[in-house]
């Protein structure tokens, strides 16, 4: 959606090794927006984002307009069932409808081989996969890692409305998630790991928690009782101010 970090940055390389031809879309798409206030001051910087598209050497940049993406009034709606109704889907209702309504559309006229996803918003891009799933759409997808700042911040375009006060604490979110994560790989039980987890954000200050799950990574079932060969992925998602941020880390049985 714009607001070009280096996370965006790592998508495009990775297709310009992979591809002949990268496009990127540069779309903010109001469809997935539940907080009008959010779309309004959802970061955009269209001018530098081409500066930085056009230095990796992407071949094409798609910015449709609103007209363009939504000619009509939308009335087609999916559903996809319990992979919604947690997490991202229980806070943001319509969310991922939103979502899968562009991403169709841009698939439809993009006509892409390969379509590339960051990890960070780990719920989307299992929804999205499934979207390829079920409708058959010819094309792959591939996920990226999270790319983080020094302190372990994960990028994000919002990451840029932060204050400075806010920004010092912002990097506890992934401070929680490794506490959790090491808890669990100690066999501490997975409900006891979480309450730590928020007992722990729960004292930092500027910073409300709205959710902290453990899931499994594939399939976004939970409550989950125990790591099984499935990983699970702990997501969370909490506000600074206004600014809503959400990440995640992954967990493994070795």
């Amino acid at each position: 959606m714009g607001a070009l970090h280096q996370g965006h940055l790592e998508l495009i390389g990775s297709s310009r090794q992979s591809n002949d031809i990268t496009v990127c879309s540069i779309y903010v798409n109001p469809a997935q927006f539940n907080n009008q206030r959010d779309l309004i001051e959802y970061p955009r910087d269209l001018k530098q984002d081409l500066k930085k598209l056009k230095a990796l050497d992407c071949q094409a940049v798609f910015c449709p307009t609103d007209d363009v993406m939504y000619p009509g009034e939308p009335v087609l709606s999916m559903d996809f069932g319990h992979l919604e109704k947690i997490m991202e889907g229980s806070h943001r209702p319509g969310h991922f409808k939103g979502v899968a309504l562009v991403v169709s559309k841009l698939f439809h006229m993009v006509q892409p081989d390969t379509a590339y996803f960051g990890e960070k918003d780990w719920q989307q891009l299992v929804i999205i996969k499934r979207l390829v799933e079920d409708l058959n759409f010819p094309l792959e997808i591939v996920s990226m890692p999270v790319i983080r700042e020094a302190d372990g911040l994960a990028m994000s375009s919002r990451n840029a409305r932060l204050t400075p006060q806010q920004r010092g604490v912002a990097n506890e979110l992934h401070r929680t998630l490794l506490l959790v994560k090491q808890q669990i790989e100690n066999r501490t039980a997975i409900e006891m790991a979480l309450k730590l987890g928020k007992q722990y954000l729960d004292r930092v200050p500027l910073i409300t928690m709205e959710y902290l799950e453990v899931v499994r990574a594939y399939s976004l079932d939970h409550p989950v009782e125990e790591l099984g060969r499935e990983p699970l992925s702990i997501c969370i998602a909490a506000l600074l101010g206004d600014v809503r941020l959400i990440d995640n880390v992954q967990v493994f049985n070795e």
